[in-house]
């Protein structure tokens, strides 16, 4: 029964970062000016009350995982590295001047790319270029990005010092043929080597990233390296999955064959065994893909009803405004998105010009906000209401239906007002949430644009 449950609803689908997701972003309607008008109005909204989050991209990696999602740039030039950051801090004058007030910064993340290609002497430039020209709340949540194989001491040290606390360490899979596979030769001693420095350093949030339906992966991986993972015990652990998308990524995806890639029922086994793991170790499943100990800041945010969602995926506590710094970061005002430039000539010539670096977006109507919250709803509760007229909409009727669907098959549980999804409906999320993505349903797309969703 599962296994055709499986089949039936592993379908290309978003992975709702945002809604809408950006390919459905109404790019003509969007402009510049726009955007920093509703900056300037969610800013005013929340900055006192509760503060802004930063998202930094720093984009360099020395080579190419060819897993990898994100926008990079492969160079051993370090030299690259000076001029990025004083882009990056001109970016963050370039709001500052626009927002006028000064900032309370509430959680700062630096991804990639890697961040810790960058040396510790311009992670200090730029953290305290950053907060030159801020508050920071009394509640904030430092985090970054390490690489379990250049990430030094020094690195953790310097970051520690200035106030960070989380670190997430991708480590995907611990079977060296998988490894070679997505280029990423990375020793369980590299990892447990970073880990413990952290701990040692005072870090409180220690994460691990894991990767299910790899090329060449099978269950035995799955399960080894989650059980090397737990002789190491980090505080959260992502266990993604694997988006396999070369019509997008190009080259990246293209040094191994679709048919190396596991599929449906065996890749779903992969992440129902491998969570059994997690929670037999004392791990609690939260949302899509994240697992945490219950002293962790994530858990707490889950059971307390206030865990949210955003372009840096899971966190544990919200911001109205979030601005993305760097090139191709997605900032996100609540009432529109962002993103900046994706290349980085392109990138640095606006900064040259003082112009904010964005270079398309999307600005949310009356509907989309709506909609918004119901997926946040979903994504981070695993249940949404439309009992308030300020969550209610004309098409939730259409909605409905596609949800009774589902309901027949034992993944959600269908109120007069409300859905809650089942223990079985939680691998099935995104489908659900696909149920309320109205601007996905007026106009599926023609060609490939989202990974599976299982």
């Amino acid at each position: 029964m599962l296994n055709s449950i499986v089949q039936k609803y592993n379908v290309p689908g978003p992975r709702y970062t945002s809604y809408p997701t950006v390919p459905y972003w109404d790019e003509h309607s969007f402009s510049l000016e726009l955007w920093k008008e509703t900056l300037k109005k969610s800013f005013d909204e929340s900055n006192l009350s509760e503060g802004i989050s930063l998202y930094i991209h720093l984009p360099f990696c020395e080579s190419l995982c060819t897993f990898c999602g994100c926008h990079k740039r492969i160079t051993k030039r370090h030299e690259m590295e000076e001029p990025y950051i004083e882009a990056v801090l001109k970016e963050w004058d370039l709001y500052c001047e626009l927002l006028k007030d000064k900032p309370v910064i509430k959680e700062i993340h630096l991804g990639g790319g890697t961040p810790t290609f960058f040396s510790p002497e311009h992670l200090i430039q730029l953290i305290q270029g950053v907060l030159a020209k801020a508050d920071i709340a009394a509640e904030y949540e430092f985090s970054f990005e390490g690489h379990p194989n250049n990430t030094t001491y020094q690195h953790l040290q310097v970051l520690y010092d200035l106030g960070f606390r989380r670190v997430s360490y991708g480590v995907q899979d611990y079977n060296e043929k998988v490894q070679k596979a997505i280029h990423r030769i990375q020793p369980f001693e590299h990892v447990e080597r970073v880990t413990t420095w952290a701990r040692e350093i005072g870090y409180t949030s220690i994460s691990h990233d894991l990767v299910f339906g790899l090329p060449f992966q099978n269950l035995d991986d799955v399960l080894y390296t989650i059980e090397q993972t737990n002789h190491l015990m980090p505080d959260r652990i992502a266990l993604y999955s694997y988006a396999h998308v070369p019509w997008i990524k190009g080259n990246g995806q293209r040094g191994f064959k679709d048919a190396d890639v596991p599929k449906d029922e065996m890749k779903r086994q992969c992440y129902e065994e491998g969570k059994l793991k997690l929670l037999e170790q004392g791990y609690f499943e939260i949302g899509m893909d994240h697992f945490a100990l219950a002293k962790d800041k994530m858990y707490q945010s889950f059971h307390a009803g206030v865990l949210h969602r955003n372009f840096m995926g899971y966190t544990a506590s919200k911001t109205q405004v979030m601005i993305g710094l760097g090139v191709s970061s997605i900032s996100d005002s609540w009432y529109s998105f962002a993103q900046n430039e994706k290349a980085l000539e392109d990138y640095y010539a606006r900064l040259e010009n003082n112009e904010i670096p964005v270079v398309k977006g999307h600005v949310l109507n009356e509907e989309d906000l709506k909609i918004r919250r119901h997926i946040l709803n979903l994504m981070c509760t695993f249940k949404t209401s439309w009992k308030n007229s300020d969550l209610y909409f004309n098409e939730i009727a259409q909605v409905i239906e596609k949800l009774k669907e589902m309901e027949k098959d034992g993944l959600l549980l269908l109120g007069e007002d409300q859905i809650t999804i089942t223990e079985k409906g939680k691998p099935f999320i995104r489908n659900i949430c696909m149920a309320f993505d109205l601007r996905l349903n007026r106009k599926m797309p023609n060609t490939r644009i989202f990974s599976m969703t299982i």
